[in-house]
């Protein structure tokens, strides 16, 4: 390492990552800079981040608002597109990341942490073309990093919660079964983040992480949904070759309607992630290696999944009390 980090530049302090990667940060007892386009309401900053009002994707605006000349010691970026429409994606995971790395390396840093994602080992789709980008520019910086590779997250393994709390079917693409992920919690990635700013062990290196336990199916999930909300299985097979359908034809109309073009990939986007395991890939058997898929922390998706419910229940109950 080229020195201890204790002033750090967090970008996407905002996003559901990103704040538990500054809570993470400055429990540490690190300085956090976190440029920003809204200051967050006051009971969502944490004590030892200073947020400033800056554009990201604008670097005069990073430059003279975001850092104002300030030493700084490291780079921690939690920023990526929210859509992964091509345009985002190079604006986003591309420029502004590099455009923020070229100015926390003029404010003096010696260590940046790139948050990635496992996808990226077989780039289909722009937005994964784009953080490769980034990740290749982070590579050749002259500088210590490391750049992180997530699997899925608990937040995107949660959108069916109602529909079985409420006694309807677990979509599925296929059988369920033909794809998998280790899920990782926010506050264990976080915790992981914070260990590669100040961790020689983990600089310069591509990290792959999962969260702790075995790899889940998609039918993995809703039979542990089912069993935890008291409801009787119930699946309903989804073909995946719908997104591929649709974003072709809407990739084919957009030659004349081009706003339809941003919509063709996502279609694609989700196609992808509905037929591609979130682990390491072995390239040379040409398959996911679940053991192969490091895992870090103690957060499991079952115990997210029983506070879900029992907060859905104990809003249930406030309701009752009220009404």
């Amino acid at each position: 390492m080229k020195g201890a980090v204790s002033r750090i530049l967090l970008l996407g302090a905002t996003g559901t990552i990103g704040k538990a990667v500054a809570r993470e940060l400055a429990g540490r007892g690190h300085e956090v800079v976190a440029p920003v386009r809204t200051i967050p309401e006051d009971g969502d900053r944490p004590t030892g981040v200073s947020y400033r009002l800056a554009n990201v994707c604008d670097p005069a605006s990073l430059s003279e608002n975001g850092i104002c000349g300030e030493r700084l010691d490291g780079l921690v970026s939690c920023l990526g597109s929210r859509t992964g429409e091509p345009k985002d994606a190079w604006a986003v995971d591309f420029e502004a990341n590099r455009n923020a790395l070229e100015a926390a390396k003029a404010a003096g840093i010696g260590r940046a942490v790139y948050l990635s994602a496992i996808c990226v080992q077989k780039p289909k789709r722009v937005f994964q073309r784009a953080k490769l980008a980034f990740e290749a520019e982070l590579q050749g910086s002259g500088i210590d990093w490391s750049i992180v590779r997530p699997t899925a997250f608990f937040k995107s393994l949660s959108g069916q919660v109602e529909r079985v709390k409420a006694g309807k079917p677990f979509l599925v693409f296929g059988k369920g079964t033909e794809t998998a992920c280790k899920p990782i919690s926010d506050a264990d990635l976080a915790r992981f983040m914070a260990d590669c700013a100040t961790d020689p062990s983990l600089a310069n290196r591509i990290l792959p992480i999962g969260g702790p336990g075995p790899a889940m199916t998609p039918r993995d999930q809703g039979e542990m949904l089912f069993e935890l909300a008291g409801q009787p299985l119930s699946f309903k097979s989804v073909p995946p070759t719908m997104f591929s359908l649709m974003g072709g034809l809407l990739g084919t109309i957009g030659t004349l309607f081009p706003p339809l073009r941003a919509r063709a990939e996502l279609l694609r986007i989700a196609h992808y992630y509905a037929t591609e395991s979130m682990l390491v890939w072995d390239k040379t058997r040409q398959a996911y290696d679940a053991d192969a898929t490091p895992e870090f922390g103690s957060d499991t998706l079952r115990a997210h999944y029983e506070a879900m419910l029992r907060a859905g229940e104990d809003a249930g109950l406030r309701e009752h009390k009220l009404f």
